[in-house]
C-alpha cells in the first residue's frame, strides 16, 4: 500500500511539473490563454508587430495602472495578470488612431462613421454603475480599442490607451469559433 502511493505521488508530482513546464514554455512562447468572451476561447499566440499599429489590427495589450484597470479587475471584468496595471493581456481590435476623433453617446462615432456593435452601457450585468469616456480625439502615441462583444470593457470605458502598451498581434492557434 505504502509502495503504491509513492508510486501514485510520483506519478502526479511528474504530471504536476510537466504541466508548469509546458505553462511556462507557453507563456514566454507567446501564448495565452483567452478564457474571456470578447474574442474566441482557447489559445492565442502574441506575434511580433514591427510597425505602428492601424485600424483593424487585432493586438494583444497590457493595460496602464490607472484606476480604470483596477476597477476592472476588483469587479471581475479583467482577469489578474502580469501587466502593470495587474491584469492579465488584453485581445482587443484596433478601431482609431492617432487624430481621429470619437463621439460618444448611445454607441461610438468615428470621424463621423457609427461603430458597429458599440452601444454603450450605463450598468454592467450586476447593476453597478460604469464610467463611458467623455470623447475627444485620440491623442498622439495613443490607440482606441473595440471588441464586438456588447459587454466587453473596452475602450467605451477607459477611453485610449497608451500603443507602447501592445505587445503585438494576437493570433489564434487553437480556438473555439462562436
Amino acid at each position: 500500500m505504502v509502495r503504491q502511493r509513492k508510486i501514485a505521488i510520483g506519478a502526479l508530482a511528474l504530471g504536476a511539473g510537466i504541466l508548469s513546464a509546458l505553462a511556462a514554455g507557453g507563456f514566454w512562447g507567446g501564448l495565452r490563454l483567452n478564457l474571456t468572451p470578447s474574442y474566441p476561447l482557447g489559445i492565442w499566440r502574441i506575434q511580433p508587430i514591427d510597425r505602428e499599429a492601424v485600424i483593424g489590427d487585432l493586438v494583444f495589450i497590457c493595460p496602464p495602472d490607472t484606476p480604470a484597470f483596477v476597477l476592472g479587475v476588483e469587479r471581475g471584468y479583467l482577469p489578474a495578470g502580469l501587466c502593470p496595471s495587474g491584469t492579465a493581456p488584453l485581445i482587443k481590435t484596433v478601431v482609431a488612431v492617432v487624430g481621429q476623433v470619437v463621439e460618444v453617446g448611445d454607441s461610438i462615432v468615428i470621424d463621423g462613421i457609427e461603430l458597429p456593435n458599440s452601444r454603450i452601457r450605463s450598468m454592467d450585468a450586476e447593476g453597478r454603475p460604469l464610467s463611458v469616456f467623455a470623447g475627444g480625439q485620440v491623442p498622439p502615441g495613443s490607440v482606441f480599442l473595440h471588441s464586438d462583444f456588447d459587454g466587453s470593457y473596452d475602450s467605451r470605458y477607459f477611453g485610449p490607451l497608451p500603443a507602447s502598451g501592445i505587445l503585438g498581434f494576437a493570433a489564434p492557434v487553437l480556438v473555439l469559433a462562436p
